[in-house]
């Protein structure tokens, strides 16, 4: 792995003895996640007797995987889509780094491609690594942004770009979408296109449902605030392979007993331990001692579960917490509709193909990836063929749209993007309708929940969660889920995990003190 940011932010975790001693605490871990794999990590890694239940049949959450059989025969593994590991993904890093020491599980790609209907094409490879030179160092190459553009953007507006600190910059932006965000800004509409709205769709809602905080805080973490810059990793491999399975198996190393196919669904207090923690499943699939008709006794509970898992289990768990915090949790909402759909063709797209490409203007078509440019087993089945395997995203799909006619028009989409693909033959697809990741609407920090609940042993991890630093996506998953491990650790004088971010203000002193003295965030209304 390259050398961290300099800037980097170290938080360290609670201070206590190595391990536990005696007889240890029962952890369990509602959902197998991202979130909820670091948090039973460390746990386990401890001593802890960690359980960790997980609705699918398989690790990873939303960046899980499973086996499908394709119409010539072959063997592949479907995912929820792309991912993206930024370079400053550092918890998350790091709980990679258990299976993974050297990193060969994942791969640089060259660069980050903008691409717009109207011909603009923008990237990130090769600018400078400081601010502001790396911004400096894209408008000057940019066909996109234009120097004369910026005689039209209102500098006051844009100043607190410079100026991002963790809560601060919520308590000023959240009340505003990020739709008026930009357009306060007065960026060039292509600009708007290439830069902020594909980074906003990135969490699956368009700008006008989400809080211009956090479109301006992910502006700091990717661009302004990070020497990482906005290049990142892809998985060499399905995710299963030689991420999420190779947890699982160090989980159950430990000590640890992860079962999946079981779903949580209620948590009560009480017991032979603090909780009871209910399962639709039946007791065999639970094994050990700890589990009896369908329950599990534990000493604490780690809630690492999706928007509508969360609801789901509070809702049916009356005891749990006071009417502030179930109300701020039933308050959660959802993200639109978003569409990944993946063709195994049986010609290549053309040599000169990126292995990914963010698109904007082309109606639903969010990005393009050609899988067998990175990934081992797609790059296998198109040496074995000939072909290609594609994959398509659209993002915060308008209700009026459904699932059929959706993927007719990403497929017209990709067949404007990367034209020799219309002759292709489709050898077998498959298509991933969900809604599930969180909306981070306008006016919703202060009621977003964080890490602790009233229940002292009961605690939250996902990317759902709030957390004070300038964190997002998979990386928000894996600092919550140590975050929710450290805050049990220190109830039991054990030492924690120490947690790392990218600078939690602007990088650069003199533009914080001008943004604070000239800027202006503007407020709705």
């Amino acid at each position: 792995m390259a050398s961290r940011d300099r800037k980097a932010v170290r938080i360290d975790g609670p201070a206590g003895r190595p391990s536990f001693t005696g007889s240890p605490p029962v952890v369990v871990v509602v959902g197998g996640g991202i979130a909820g794999l670091a948090a039973a990590t460390s746990l386990a890694e401890r001593g802890a007797r960690v359980v960790l239940c997980e609705r699918e049949d398989h690790l990873g959450g939303r960046a899980g995987g499973w086996p499908t059989r394709l119409a010539d025969g072959s063997a592949a593994t479907m995912t929820r889509g792309f991912h993206a590991f930024f370079r400053q993904y550092y918890n998350l890093r790091a709980l990679l780094r258990r299976v993974d020491p050297h990193g060969d599980a994942l791969v640089g790609l060259p660069d980050y491609p903008l691409w717009h209907a109207d011909g603009h094409r923008d990237g990130f490879a090769g600018l400078p690594t400081a601010v502001p030179w790396n911004a400096l160092g894209f408008l000057a190459r940019s066909r996109t942004f234009r120097w004369r553009d910026l005689r039209d953007v209102d500098a006051r507006v844009a100043l607190p770009l410079l100026d991002v600190s963790v809560p601060r910059t919520y308590h000023e932006l959240d009340r505003l979408d990020a739709a008026d965000y930009l357009a306060r800004l007065r960026f060039p509409e292509a600009a708007h296109a290439l830069a902020f709205e594909v980074f906003s769709r990135s969490f699956f809602a368009h700008p006008s449902r989400m809080s211009a905080a956090e479109l301006v805080t992910m502006f700091h973490t990717y661009f302004l605030g990070s020497s990482e810059g906005l290049l990142f990793d892809v998985a060499a491999d399905p995710f299963p392979h030689r991420l999420w399975d190779p947890l699982g198996r160090r989980l159950t190393d430990l000590g640890a007993t992860v079962r999946t196919g079981v779903e949580v669904t209620a948590v009560s207090r009480g017991g032979p331990k603090r909780f009871t923690v209910h399962s639709a499943s039946a007791a065999a699939a639970l094994g050990g001692a700890t589990a009896d008709g369908g329950v599990i006794a534990a000493d604490a509970v780690v809630l690492a579960l999706d928007v509508r898992g969360l609801r789901r289990v509070v809702e049916s768990s009356p005891e749990l917490g006071d009417r502030p915090w179930r109300a701020d949790v039933a308050r959660l909402e959802t993200a639109p509709r978003f569409l990944v759909s993946r063709y195994w063709l049986d010609r290549p797209v053309a040599a000169d193909r990126p292995g990914f490409v963010g698109t904007s203007g082309y109606g639903l078509l969010d990005n393009v990836s050609v899988l067998d440019r990175y990934e081992h087993e797609a790059r296998a089945w198109a040496s074995r063929t000939g072909g290609a395997v594609v994959e398509l995203h659209g993002y915060s799909l308008p209700d009026e749209v459904d699932g059929a006619a959706a993927r007719g028009l990403l497929l017209e989409q990709l067949h404007e993007v990367y034209p020799e693909t219309k002759a292709a033959r489709v050898v077998d697809e498959r298509h991933e309708l969900r809604a599930d990741c969180p909306l981070f609407p306008p006016g919703g920090f202060p009621h977003r929940p964080p890490v602790p609940t009233p229940e002292p042993f009961l605690v939250l991890a996902g990317d759902l969660v709030r957390i004070d630093l300038p964190v997002a996506l998979m990386e928000r998953a894996a600092t919550t889920g140590f975050a929710a491990a450290n805050h049990l650790l220190r109830r039991w004088g054990v030492a924690g995990t120490p947690l790392w971010s990218v600078p939690t203000a602007g990088r650069v002193p003199l533009l914080r003190a001008i943004a604070r003295k000239w800027g202006h965030n503007p407020q709705p209304g």
